[in-house]
């Protein structure tokens, strides 16, 4: 992580080098033709300049386009289905789909190696410290984003299990007024903003669009991937199938989500003794004995 890093940071330096002399000509080339050529020569080649560079421009979208496509024909279905799910859990991050994902991965699998091979060709590491930190960069290159998907769901799914009570509370109190199940998303949609409101709000526009209930209650449960969610939309799905009343069985999951957050509040403030255990340890304690214990040591060290 460290080489990468550097080699970005680099990169970077380098990037912002090549734009502010490429700015800082092209600004002396306006002046020049300005002032000296009378608004001619110089400047009809910063026009030349600029048409080139939109040439490249759009030879480099082409190609890009054509790489999507070939990336798109080239993947199976199967695989495309389960990155989408993965980028779902995920939040989309950047909006990428799954032909730009896997435009990622194959652009830092050809970067990422030979990133790493320079760094150990600048260090004079050798051959065999060449190849070993290519094989690093095709490791990272496979473990990075599939790694970094990973945490994006995992910090999305707790975001999403701390707005889940009151998220039922407000459910709750919609279908005891009256409403129906899908007035109630309704209501809540208008009332909450978040990230359980968000995968709702998708729901309810896919009931609209003529999904069944229960087909777009389960992509809910695929999209938030944590077991009080999974549990929620079950406990709808068989009250809806066996003909139970829905405010019933809202009311008992707000309260089962309320008791499961309270325990796991307690699970938290127990485990913080033992994780405080090591710090005091390692770091307090000896700084403690030093002050305390310091003058006596020197002490018995003077006199003995």
């Amino acid at each position: 992580m460290v080489f990468a890093t550097f080699f970005f940071t680099v990169m970077l330096f380098v990037y912002a080098f090549y734009k502010f002399t490429e700015e800082r000509r092209i600004k002396i080339r306006k002046r020049l033709g300005l002032h000296v050529e009378g608004s001619r020569g110089l400047s009809n080649d910063v026009v030349v300049d600029q048409k080139n560079a939109a040439a490249i421009n759009r030879v480099a979208i082409i190609m890009l386009r054509w790489f999507k496509r070939f990336l798109n024909r080239s993947l199976p279905g199967s695989k495309e289905a389960q990155i989408e799910i993965k980028l779902l859990r995920a939040g989309r991050p950047l909006n990428m789909s799954p032909v730009d994902y896997r435009l990622l991965q194959t652009v830092l699998f050809v970067i990422l190696p030979i990133l790493f091979g320079a760094y150990a060709y600048l260090l004079n590491m050798g051959t065999s410290g060449m190849v070993i930190l290519a094989i690093l960069g095709v490791v990272f290159a496979s473990v990075g984003p599939h790694y970094y998907l990973r945490q994006k769901a995992k910090k999305r799914s707790r975001l999403a299990l701390r707005e889940l009570p009151d998220i039922l509370d407000l459910l709750t109190v919609s279908l005891e007024a009256g409403l129906g199940f899908d007035s109630a998303l309704g209501k809540l949609i208008s009332k909450k903003h978040g990230i359980v409101t968000s995968e709702f709000q998708r729901c309810l526009e896919e009931i609209r669009l003529g999904r069944t209930r229960r087909e777009a209650l389960t992509g809910v449960k695929e999209r938030l991937d944590f077991d009080e969610i999974r549990a929620l939309i079950s406990g709808i799905l068989q009250a809806e199938k066996l003909g139970i009343g829905m405010v019933q069985v809202m009311r008992v999951q707000s309260e089962e989500v309320r008791d499961q957050r309270r325990q796991r509040a307690e699970e938290a403030a127990m485990k913080a003794p033992i994780k405080m255990l090591f710090p005091l340890v390692i770091f307090i304690f000896p700084c403690l004995f030093i002050v305390l214990l310091g003058p006596v040591a020197v002490e018995f060290i003077i006199n003995f």
